[in-house]
């Protein structure tokens, strides 16, 4: 049994996407460790002097997802962490994890802690080839670009299995700290008129009111803000995706659900760049139209191999 700590995205935030991505992480780290005993820590919050025993003590450490990477480790950071932890808690491994935004180079002192702090026999993974680079500038070069952990399962057979046509439904999501009111309102708009019945789903606490301050909501289902209520809705409803949430998008296509993600930023762009997940900009209402019209095959294309080379590799150094 290996004792093994994660640092986690989901504990302490407020955003449900982090749910995704974890409920990914984890089953992807029980695969290849069926007989670890985890200890999660999180990654939105401070870990205190017990949290720091816990790291210290893991025989092996993972840093689960999200855009968690940033050219400034000690502002606007993500992935709280004192300066004094960097030294204190080893040498974790990433998974999934990519780099929050378009941003310039990391300043030299951030290269150095992030240098010492993922130094590490094994391999990282990373979900994006701008992610990798931006590493690889630091001179951490044992960076593997696997793709988003919520993307490994997407294989070509589950992909052949999600409908080309459009759904007589759609479920929506929009993203309300990043607002652009008259974009969102045409899009949102143009779906409205394509669907029979629209769901609405809130992925942050915001989004509901930002929704409500650009479309009348009586015009959608409202459905509860958990996971489970939107899981619900995938499993039993025939409905397409279509909103700005990335990982919302993502998860109608692990249920076989006809997804199209509105780019809002650096992570649906850049994913998109390297696996052809379905995305449009979110100012293209016109090919946006068009795609919710046609017939349009999921064909995803992830680096499988790459993927089982760094699940492997556990079982090889071990």
């Amino acid at each position: 049994m290996k004792n093994i700590t994660v640092f986690d995205t989901s504990v302490a935030t407020d955003n449900v996407g982090d749910d995704i991505i974890m409920d990914a992480v984890l089953l992807e780290l029980m695969d290849v460790f069926p007989d670890g005993f985890f200890t999660r820590l999180p990654t939105h919050d401070y870990i205190g002097k017990m949290g720091r025993r816990i790291a210290k003590k893991a025989e092996m450490s993972f840093v689960g997802g999200s855009n968690i990477l940033c050219p400034n480790a000690f502002y606007h950071n993500q992935w709280k962490l004192h300066a004094y932890d960097f030294w204190k808690i080893g040498h974790p491994l990433l998974l999934g994890v990519g780099w929050q935004r378009y941003t310039k180079s990391p300043d030299p002192l951030t290269a150095l802690v992030f240098w010492h702090l993922f130094k590490n026999k094994y391999s990282h993974s990373v979900r994006d080839e701008y992610t990798r680079q931006k590493l690889i500038q630091m001179g951490i070069s044992n960076v593997v670009n696997t793709g988003c952990p919520t993307m490994w399962r997407l294989t070509p057979e589950h992909c052949a299995a999600i409908p080309k046509e459009k759904a007589p439904h759609a479920i929506i999501t929009v993203t309300g700290y990043a607002k652009s009111q008259e974009v969102d309102r045409r899009w949102i708009e143009a779906v409205c008129k394509e669907y029979d019945k629209v769901y609405f789903w809130p992925q942050m606490y915001d989004d509901a009111a930002y929704l409500a301050s650009i479309a009348d909501p009586a015009r959608f289902v409202i459905l509860g803000s958990s996971l489970s209520k939107y899981n619900d809705v995938l499993r039993a409803e025939d409905v397409d995706h279509i909103g700005t949430r990335l990982h919302g998008g993502i998860r109608a296509l692990q249920y076989k659900r006809r997804s199209l993600i509105l780019q809002i930023d650096n992570r649906a762009t850049e994913i998109a760049k390297d696996t052809n997940l379905p995305t449009v900009p979110r100012s293209d209402i016109e090919g946006l139209g068009q795609k919710i019209k046609n017939s349009i095959a999921t064909s995803i294309t992830m680096p499988f191999a790459k993927i089982s080379a760094w699940k492997n590799q556990f079982s090889v150094k071990m």
